[in-house]
C-alpha cells in the first residue's frame, strides 16, 4: 500500500522550491492586480453584475467537479437574493441549491472572519440539508467516524477498484483539524494566494467529512483569495477553471498525496490554474459589457416585463434553444402570448429566427453585445 503524505513523520511541514513558486506567484499576483484594477474602474452596476456571474459560475462548477449539475437559473436567483441584487423575477431555488449558495456566500462575503470547526460544520450542513448524499445517510455537521471502514477515494467497477487515496483515521481528525485551523487563522505573513493553494491541499488531504470535502476545500481557497484581494466581490471563478481541467486536477492531487512533503508541483499547478482562471474573467467582463451595451442600444424600446426578462435570460447565457414553447413555460403565459411577444421582437430586429424552421423554430439575439 502507498505511503500518503499525512503518514510522513514530518507531516504537515510542507516544503517547496522557493524560486519556482516565487516566479509563478509573482506573475499571478501581477495579473490579479491588473484584473482587480480593471473591475474597480467599472461602474457599480457592472461590478455587481460581474460578481453575480462569477459567484454563479463558482457554485455551478464546484458542484460539477463532483458530478452534480445544478440549475443555473436557480443558482443565479439564489445568489442574487442573498446579495440583495435586483434581477427581476427570482426563480425558486431548492434546498440543495440554496445550501451550496449559502456556503459560498459566507466564504466570500465573510472572508475576514476566522475559520472554525463550527463554521465548517455549518457549511457541511448547508451542503446536505436532507442528511443524505444521494441515497446514503451521512453524518452532517460532524466529522466522519469511519464506522463503515476507512475513508478511501476509489474508482472503477466492482472487483476492479482502484484506490487513489486513503485519508487519516477518524480518531485523528480532532488533532488534524485543530492543527489546520491554527495554521489557517494565524497571521504568519505568508502570501495569501500561496496560502490558498496550501489550504486547499491540506484540507482535502485531511478529508474530515463523509462527503463534500472537495467543495469545502474550494470554498476555503475562495475565502483565502478574497482575503488576498480585500474584497467580497468576485470577478473570476477558480472552480470553473478546475472543472475545465478536472482530470489534471485529480491527477495532481493524487500524485501529491502519494508523494513526500515537497508540494512544489501542486503549488505550481494551482497557481497556473489560477492564472488561467483570470483569463476566464475576460469572458465574464465581455458578457457584462455586452449586456450593458445591448440595453443602452434598446433603451427607448417599449418592452413588456416578459420580454425584458426573457432577453436578460438570453444575455446571461440561455441553455439550449429558445422556442415559443419554452418562452410560454418560462414566462408563465399562453402559447399565443409567447408568439406575439416573439414576433414583436423579431419585427424590432432584436430577435431573429434561426435557420432551422418548421415546428421546431428557435430564436436568438441579433445583437449579443460588444464584439
Amino acid at each position: 500500500m502507498a505511503t500518503y503524505i499525512h503518514q510522513r513523520k514530518d507531516w504537515p511541514n510542507f516544503r517547496w522550491d522557493q524560486k519556482t513558486v516565487s516566479d509563478r506567484l509573482g506573475a499571478v499576483r501581477h495579473l490579479q492586480g491588473r484584473l482587480i484594477g480593471r473591475m474597480e474602474a467599472l461602474g457599480f452596476q457592472q461590478r455587481t453584475e460581474a460578481s453575480l456571474q462569477s459567484l454563479t459560475e463558482e457554485v455551478l462548477k464546484s458542484s460539477e467537479i463532483e458530478g452534480e449539475k445544478l440549475d443555473r437559473t436557480q443558482v443565479r436567483s439564489s445568489v442574487a437574493r442573498r446579495l440583495g441584487i435586483d434581477i427581476g423575477a427570482l426563480a425558486r431555488a431548492d434546498r440543495q441549491v440554496d445550501g451550496v449558495v449559502r456556503m459560498m456566500i459566507d466564504a466570500t462575503q465573510n472572508y475576514d472572519k476566522p475559520l472554525s470547526d463550527e463554521r465548517l460544520f455549518g457549511w457541511h450542513a448547508a451542503l446536505f440539508p436532507t442528511g443524505r448524499s444521494g441515497m446514503t445517510r451521512i453524518a452532517v455537521g460532524a466529522w466522519r467516524n469511519d464506522k463503515s471502514g476507512p475513508m478511501q477515494i476509489v474508482s472503477g467497477a466492482i472487483g476492479r477498484e482502484r484506490l487513489h487515496y486513503q485519508a487519516p483515521a477518524a480518531a485523528l481528525l480532532n488533532r488534524e483539524i485543530k492543527s489546520f485551523l491554527r495554521w489557517f487563522n494565524a497571521d504568519d505573513g505568508m502570501d495569501l494566494v500561496l496560502k490558498a493553494g496550501i489550504a486547499h491541499l491540506w484540507f482535502v488531504t485531511i478529508h474530515p467529512f463523509d462527503d463534500g470535502n472537495g467543495r469545502i476545500a474550494r470554498a476555503i481557497a475562495d475565502l483565502t483569495l478574497a482575503r488576498s484581494e480585500k474584497t467580497a466581490q468576485r470577478f473570476y471563478s477558480m472552480s470553473a477553471q478546475i472543472r475545465a481541467e478536472r482530470n489534471d486536477y485529480y491527477d495532481r492531487l493524487e500524485a501529491t498525496q502519494k508523494g513526500d512533503l515537497d508540494i512544489t508541483d501542486w503549488l505550481d499547478w494551482f497557481l497556473a490554474c489560477l492564472d488561467r482562471a483570470f483569463d476566464g474573467a475576460e469572458t465574464i467582463l465581455s458578457g457584462v459589457l455586452g449586456k450593458a451595451l445591448f440595453w443602452e442600444r434598446h433603451a427607448d424600446a417599449h418592452l413588456n416585463e416578459r420580454q425584458r426578462a426573457m432577453l436578460n435570460r438570453l444575455l446571461d447565457g440561455f441553455d439550449g434553444k429558445l422556442t415559443s414553447s419554452k418562452w410560454a413555460t418560462l414566462a408563465k403565459c399562453s402559447q399565443d402570448t409567447a408568439g406575439r411577444d416573439i414576433d414583436d421582437l423579431v419585427k424590432r430586429g432584436i430577435l431573429k429566427r434561426d435557420a432551422a424552421g418548421g415546428r421546431s423554430t428557435s430564436y436568438s439575439l441579433v445583437e449579443v453585445g460588444a464584439r
